[in-house]
């Protein structure tokens, strides 16, 4: 057993939680913060408008998580043979680092360039994050889930803010002496190594437990057994319930994430505070996450996650009032108390209610119904703003998704009460 910040874990479970410090900077730094800004400059110096190149971006970002999403299903099936699951991970995993240190190799001219680099390591970072989910049904028991998978999501806002603090201070006080665009380089190499070197663990100690038989022509047999889980569908009733009730109110929550920049704007947040904020967010929400995970082992993982919904619908009504930056600094921080806290227990909940031989065809399905989910929220919001003028209506107006996903999740079996056995 090793020791985690006060928690004793097995060296799977341990290598298991470093991989969410290790991938966790890719999607804070490359997708979130560094490579949109760097993509804009490098097309308008191209003579692509501003729109049209914020439009390009949203295009790439549609079609990566569109191909992994529409794969998944199949990509998880097949890779619950045994042996085949760590292999599948390898893969994806691999392509994503790659094909990360190549965005520092793109012409500085070549958005084109930029954008086909980053389609290929955002469907390596997606896809290797489907197997990723589905080793923890191997990594440990259904008792340990819920605490394991929070502490995976609390490591992950803890590294990805410590790995965005190193590019911000480079670009601070290296500007002084380099070019800006070389600096955005050398921070994807950064990000590139460090999700590398933290993910060296994982490889080497984590291994599958569960799978099925070997099959002599696993993709066509592979197919089969998706198109038969498709038929008797009824036959998992207690897992599309529990997948519609994420639908919804998972969009909402990744809803809120997605738009707080453009919200914090239209409040008066300058783009500087706007970057402390989400810093704050990442810090704050490490021991809210590992709460959730504490809290869960003692009160039930279903009332914990009804908790955040409370949250989350606590936050929609109290957009209606916001009017000054004070506000928003208390969105962001009701925010990090839950936002880690959600999505940690429903990928724990989750992985108890399914069957472990075939964690990662299901968990292809969790990722359909989690990147599909991204739809309806931004559109609600959307119309809601401009139908009102008022973006703080269009935060409240979420709370009908997290209403629908509570409503519906209050009847799905309790996993404690049960004993884990769900029918």
């Amino acid at each position: 057993m090793l020791k985690l910040i006060g928690q004793k874990f097995t060296k799977e479970e341990t290598s298991w939680i470093l991989y969410d410090w290790a991938n966790s900077a890719y999607s804070l730094v490359i997708v979130t913060a560094l490579l949109p800004i760097y993509f804009k400059s490098v097309a308008t110096g191209s003579g692509i408008s501003e729109s049209a190149s914020t439009a390009y971006w949203g295009y790439a970002s549609s079609f990566g998580t569109l191909l992994v999403s529409i794969s998944a299903p199949l990509l998880g099936t097949i890779a619950d043979y045994k042996g085949f699951k760590k292999k599948f991970f390898t893969f994806f995993a691999l392509t994503g680092m790659i094909m990360t240190l190549m965005l520092a190799l793109v012409p500085n001219h070549s958005w084109i360039g930029l954008l086909a680099i980053y389609i290929i390591s955002h469907v390596g970072f997606s896809g290797a994050n489907i197997f990723y989910d589905g080793f923890l049904v191997d990594v440990t028991t259904d008792e340990r889930s819920d605490l394991i998978s929070s502490y995976g999501y609390g490591l992950g806002y803890i590294g990805s803010a410590l790995l965005f603090i190193i590019v911000v201070l480079l670009q601070l006080f290296g500007g002084k002496f380099f070019d800006v665009a070389l600096l955005t380089k050398i921070s994807f190499v950064l990000t590139a190594v460090w999700w590398f070197v933290f993910s060296l663990s994982f490889l080497k100690n984590v291994h599958q437990r569960y799978g099925v038989a070997h099959d002599p022509k696993p993709v066509r047999a592979s197919v089969k057994r998706l198109a038969e889980t498709l038929r008797h569908i009824r036959q998992y009733k207690v897992v599309m319930f529990f997948l519609i009730a994420y639908f919804f109110y998972i969009d909402g929550v990744d809803t809120i994430f997605t738009m707080a920049t453009s919200f914090g704007i239209d409040m008066g947040i300058s783009s500087s505070t706007l970057l402390v904020i989400l810093l704050m967010v990442n810090i704050v929400a490490f021991p809210f996450t590992i709460l959730y995970g504490n809290l869960a082992k003692r009160f039930g993982t279903k009332p914990m996650i009804l908790t955040a919904i409370g949250v989350y619908i606590l936050i929609c009504c109290l957009a209606m009032i916001m009017s000054k930056p004070l506000h928003f600094w208390i969105l962001g921080f009701l925010v990090a108390t839950s936002q880690g806290g959600i999505q940690a227990l429903s990928r724990s909940y989750f992985s108890r209610i399914i069957p472990k031989e075939r964690s990662n065809e299901f968990f292809g399905f969790y990722n359909i119904f989690g990147k599909f989910s991204a739809v309806m929220g931004p559109l609600l919001f959307g119309v809601v703003t401009q139908l009102t003028g008022r973006s703080q209506l269009g935060i409240a107006s979420l709370i009908v998704l997290f209403i629908v996903g509570g409503l519906m999740f209050i009847k799905v079996p309790d996993v404690e009460k049960n004993n884990g056995a769900i029918e």
